[in-house]
């Protein structure tokens, strides 16, 4: 299950299903040097994401 404090990158690394996920939600994380450091609670906020919706739909792209 991915939570709000999991390293951007790690999820990306460990569950690369969740990368259009990530671009559904309009953010590049796959190329961007700050998921390496930034949480996913954390970058939801600078984009202006809301965390729930995004979290629900990475955990649903991992049922798939």
């Amino acid at each position: 299950m991915i939570h709000k404090d999991m390293k951007i990158e790690d999820v990306l690394r460990k569950f690369p299903q969740t990368i259009p996920v990530f671009a559904r939600f309009g953010v590049d994380c796959a190329g961007c040097q700050l998921s390496e450091f930034e949480n996913l609670e954390h970058g939801a906020k600078v984009h202006g994401i809301d965390l729930e919706a995004l979290l629900a739909s990475l955990n649903e792209s991992l049922k798939g």
